[in-house]
């Protein structure tokens, strides 16, 4: 026992040495570095048209170089101001959720209703993992959801807590786990459907293939969290936000609330939740709900908690203003993040990095292109987060090269895909991320520390599933 402890001290004192920056520094060092960027590298543009299903597609051949416009101090400074504006809607969503969801929260049906789930799965906690990852991940390949995990991250946080694990996991079950399926989608409409449509192949097909690659993807994603899980839960102090959710937890106080009597407004409030719920999916799927859309809902059903739940009107606004409050970080993150992709939108580089990059792949071997395209696709994921509009920027390039260099355009789907994928659960130019993040109340910087050795195991997937496709020729 002493030497497993010893142990456990060992790779505590390992990863402790290992200090990543504030996420605001990450983020402010990144923007510097485009910046500086912008006066090297020259503007460049391709010509847009709209094809026949009305989508703004790149013609091939078409770029040419522009005048350049460096980002200079004021362009920098202004930058973040320019982020916030982009990004008010997410924004906003994140006060209104955040205000929303502390107001169901005074009301204490969440809690008892996460004492009986903890008792339902005594002893068997780890089995909740597998079933959450996997129907979210099913969400993501199936119709593209993703932002729409932000709605569920204050919902299981308290839930997680409870089951004795951390703040990390309930963002890894959620949106990480949509992230898994949206990547290796086999009928994502939104990246496959629109990228098939503009390589001009048949929309969904090489579904077969998709299939096992997401179903791999899934399950190690899934083995992974819960070797995390299952770490964290013999060892609280091993997780890299352990100290705010100790806060977390005390104030979840459960062991108070097991002398009380479950009501019947509590039950309401959580079937109201649950509604709410289904709400979302119904809109999200049949209707084109949105963050507006999905906000609104959450403001009804937190009001409606509140006067069930016996607040009072000024209860009711201090919690709003409260939830609202703790909110402010993610929406500077969101801000500055967005800030970094304006300033390579304004300097017109982005369209020439593209080209560069296609300019490098027609000189090398089938295979080899494949690889590094991959790594291409992830690098322009950092700067155009949209899957439909990475989709309408790269594939009429990448496509015809393939064709060039001996890559199918089924690959070259699959490759982007993948490309687009992943690294939104990695790059902090990622709104939805970030968002993940502030509501679970997870610093970038720890949440980036956990996800590399899992971005890397991705990586190595995607590089295998991709030599595979190729050397069985999939078309």
């Amino acid at each position: 026992m002493e030497n497993l402890n010893l142990n456990e001290s060992k790779k505590k004192s390992f990863w402790s040495k290992i200090k990543v920056p504030h996420t605001l520094v990450i983020i402010t060092m990144i923007m510097l570095f485009v910046a500086v960027a912008t006066y090297f590298v020259p503007g460049g543009a391709y010509e847009e048209v709209v094809n026949e299903a009305g989508k703004t597609v790149v013609v091939e051949g078409s770029f040419h170089y522009i005048e350049s416009n460096p980002q200079g101090i004021v362009e920098v400074l202004q930058a973040p101001i320019k982020g916030i504006v982009a990004s008010v809607e997410i924004i906003a969503f994140l006060f209104i959720v955040g205000g929303a969801f502390n107001l169901i929260t005074r009301t204490k049906a969440i809690d008892f209703g996460i004492i009986r789930i903890v008792k339902l799965f005594k002893g068997k906690e780890i089995l909740i993992i597998p079933i959450l990852v996997f129907t979210f991940s099913l969400g993501g390949a199936v119709f593209g959801m993703s932002e729409e995990a932000i709605a569920f991250i204050t919902i299981l946080m308290p839930l997680m807590l409870s089951l004795g694990y951390d703040s990390i996991v309930s963002v890894a079950v959620t949106y990480l786990a949509c992230v898994l399926g949206f990547s290796s989608a086999m009928l994502n409409p939104f990246t496959v459907g629109v990228a098939q449509s503009i390589a001009e192949i048949t929309p969904f097909s090489g579904v077969g293939y998709r299939t096992v690659v997401w179903f791999i993807t899934t399950l190690v994603g899934t083995l992974f969290i819960m070797f995390y899980a299952n770490k964290i839960k013999k060892n609280p102090t091993l997780s890299p936000s352990y100290k705010s959710d100790e806060i977390k937890r005390q104030k979840l106080n459960q062991t108070d609330l097991e002398k009380e009597e479950f009501k019947l407004k509590h039950k309401i409030i959580l079937i109201m939740l649950g509604l709410s719920i289904g709400v979302i999916v119904w809109g999200v799927l049949t209707q084109g709900f949105w963050i507006t859309e999905i906000a609104a809902v959450f403001l009804a059903v937190g009001v409606l908690s509140g006067a069930v739940g016996g607040l009072s009107p000024d209860e009711m606004a201090d919690a709003f203003i409260q939830g609202a409050k703790d909110m402010m970080g993610a929406a500077i993150m969101l801000g500055f993040a967005r800030g970094i992709v304006i300033l390579a939108e304004n300097a017109s580089i982005i369209d020439t990095i593209l080209n560069v990059l296609s300019g490098v792949l027609g000189a090398l071997p089938a295979l080899v292109a494949a690889w590094i395209m991959y790594p291409i696709q992830m690098f322009i994921n950092f700067f155009v987060n949209s899957g439909s509009g990475q989709a309408a920027l790269t594939i009429p390039i990448l496509a015809p090269l393939g064709d060039l260099v001996g890559i199918s355009r089924q690959l070259t789907v699959l490759i982007f895909q993948l490309g687009d994928g992943f690294s939104n659960a990695l790059f902090p130019t990622s709104g939805i991320l970030l968002a993940c993040l502030g509501l679970a109340g997870v610093p970038y910087s720890k949440w980036l520390k956990w996800i590399l050795p899992l971005q890397a195991i991705l990586f190595s997937i995607a590089i295998l599933a991709i030599t595979v496709a190729y050397l069985m020729g999939w078309s």
